[in-house]
């Protein structure tokens, strides 16, 4: 059977690269979507998808030596696990065949003689009646009817039973195909297909909208996410069905959406910011003006900072602006848990805002860059062709470098949610045990040092892939120079997928694990340079490596022997052409000294 395998890409279709005779000479459907790089899931159309049924079912028909349709009757109860229905039907043959309802003994066939349907009670010639194993007879109008009837109410007819109340006998598929219209037929093997799907714990469906493609992870599904491409060209979670995720687990994943749609934050705000009227309750906002509030509701007449009825406040309380009992009081401490209150929820607030919006910065930029992309195969591929003298078969290195912004857009989208939930409060550890205070803000500065690389790449990539190219298309670039430009993109997208990789891995094991792995050991010296992440709120510095990595940041990347070029600004320091950088194979920290023989963070000698 030819089914495709999976590639990384992200929403949407790129059907745009080659609908017409696959006019940018592409080899396949797949190797438009991103990278050829295989992944263990298969992706069936609705042909394939019956076909890899229909082998399921012969696999096991030729082990228990019963027809196929009492086969898929065992399969549905074990929810088409293969190796489960060997084990127990060798087990127990009698109990497995109870469940299904496929009673021993079978009707015996005969053509002569006379029998009443138990139905109509109407006499018919055996010939023109069907029964199940149980030998209950009933005439061909009889059965159509009650199985049409079952048919529209729904998937339950794949375990269809006897009509009689009492017979728990399975009505044979052989029956249903016989009687039912060609319409009902046709209805039926939609179940059968769907039930093969959402009862199989290793396929399921792809969620996007008008999408019948189906996916099969070859892997043992466990509870880890799994990022699939449909061949539509959507991205989504084997494990939750939301959107390709990792390196975020599917509950953070839930919490994080819950906690964008659900009303907490607005209650967080109005915490923060308001204070309720001490006669009615309702809550208030200053945004100006004295301390002197009239309710809008109750008209009720109060001072805002120590909610004490206006009448009593005057010169000798400290005037208009100001409220002497209020400091007194709040010397004292009465008004500290209140004030405490209203500190915390204006932090909690600050902090998710700066995790959230950097969280829907990275959607914005990567559903453009997707958009981008679209408009590289659609538009400028056959005028680049053109300029360069290039044939499109080797301009795929566009593509594929827009594809992979879009991939780690999302990927880095996603570590914000990962950030705002691993470095809370109440963080805990692989293990579930809280993480110390110090431990844990080594471990945040640890993350954040390295999500900030990942973000810098990200960028040289991206701008790269944008800005770059369209100076060739706007003759603002020497066509001389268009080898060198496609080697180094070629080299930065090779270096961007490689570092995204290998931080997606790291993470998924743990930041402790990470950071043990790396030395343990951090200097809390202020990052420098554009590598350096955006600190959470709060936070001033960001951390970095220290004993071992003593540069301060990244300031170029190369990948499979091609360099990335500098800057035309100079950004690139001492290495302003970018040739010679080299990536760590193992944390693919990008050494900036071309001579050095061991990476500057890990140690690991230079390959």
């Amino acid at each position: 059977m030819d089914s495709d395998y999976g590639y990384s890409s992200d929403e949407d279709s790129y059907e745009a690269m080659g609908s017409e005779g696959d006019s940018f000479d592409f080899d396949s459907q797949a190797e438009m979507e991103t990278h050829a790089k295989k992944v263990p899931y298969i992706v069936y159309n609705e042909e394939q998808l019956r076909e890899r049924q229909q082998d399921a079912v012969k696999a096991v028909a030729g082990v228990l030596s019963i027809s196929d349709g009492e086969v898929v009757r065992v399969l549905r109860q074990f929810k088409w696990d293969a190796n489960r229905v060997n084990e127990e039907w060798f087990a127990d043959e009698g109990s497995v065949r109870r469940k299904v309802g496929l009673l021993e003994d079978a009707p015996v066939a005969s053509t002569s003689g006379k029998t009443t349907c138990q139905i109509c009670f109407e006499e018919f010639d055996l010939k023109n009646m069907r029964a199940a194993r149980c030998k209950h007879y009933f005439c061909k109008p009889c059965w159509r009817g009650y199985i049409s009837t079952a048919i529209s109410s729904g998937p339950s007819v794949l375990s269809l039973r006897c009509p009689l109340p009492d017979c728990t006998a399975a009505v044979p598929q052989s029956v249903v195909k016989e009687v039912v219209s060609e319409a009902d037929a046709k209805r039926y093997d939609t179940y059968a297909m769907r039930s093969f799907v959402e009862d199989n714990r290793q396929l399921t469906w792809c969620p996007a909208p008008g999408c019948e493609h189906a996916v099969e992870s070859r892997a043992e599904v466990g509870t880890d996410p799994m990022d699939i491409v449909c061949k539509c060209g959507a991205t989504f979670c084997f494990q939750c069905k939301e959107e390709a995720h990792r390196p975020v687990d599917c509950d953070t994943v839930g919490k994080w959406i819950l906690k964008n749609s659900a009303e907490s934050e607005n209650l967080n705000w109005i915490l923060a910011h308001t204070k309720q009227c001490p006669k009615c309750r309702r809550p208030i906002e200053k945004n100006q003006g004295c301390m002197h509030m009239t309710c809008s509701q109750c008209r009720y007449e109060f001072c805002w900072l120590c909610q004490g009825d206006w009448k009593e406040h005057g010169e000798r309380t400290g005037g208009f602006y100001a409220c002497n009992r209020y400091e007194v009081a709040k010397k004292k401490g009465e008004y500290d848990e209140e004030a405490q209150k209203r500190e915390q929820a204006k932090n909690a607030l600050e902090r998710y805002m700066h995790y959230y919006q950097r969280w829907a910065e990275n959607d914005k930029s990567r559903i453009a860059a997707l958009k981008a992309m679209n408009n590289v195969i659609e538009q400028k591929l056959e005028s680049l062709s053109e300029l360069t003298a290039t044939p499109t078969s080797q301009l795929k290195f566009l593509p594929d470098a827009w594809a992979q912004v879009v991939d780690c857009r999302r990927i880095l989208k996603w570590t914000y949610a990962y950030g705002y939930y691993r470095f809370g409060e109440q963080a805990l550890g692989r293990n579930g045990a809280a993480v110390a205070a110090e431990t844990l803000k080594q471990q945040q500065e640890f993350f954040e040092f390295n999500q900030g690389q990942a973000e810098y790449f990200l960028e040289k990539l991206h701008g790269m892939a944008e800005k770059d190219a369209n100076q060739f298309l706007d003759h603002s670039a020497p066509p001389e120079g268009w080898g060198k430009f496609r080697e180094t993109l070629i080299g930065l997208t090779d270096v961007t997928r490689n570092h995204f990789d290998k931080l997606v891995q790291e993470l998924e094991k743990g930041i402790d694990t990470m950071l043990h792995a790396y030395g343990g050991d951090m200097d809390t010296d202020e990052l420098e340079g554009p590598s350096a992440p955006a600190p959470a709120a709060g936070k001033k510095k960001a951390a970095r490596p220290s004993k071992k990595a003593r540069a301060t940041s990244n300031k170029g990347a190369s990948g499979s022997g091609a360099g990335v070029e500098g800057d035309s600004d100079g950004e690139n320091g001492a290495g302003a052409s970018g040739w010679g950088f080299w990536q760590c194979h193992t944390c693919t920290y990008v050494n900036q000294e071309p001579r050095r023989q061991s990476c500057a963070v890990c140690d690991t000698p230079r390959t």
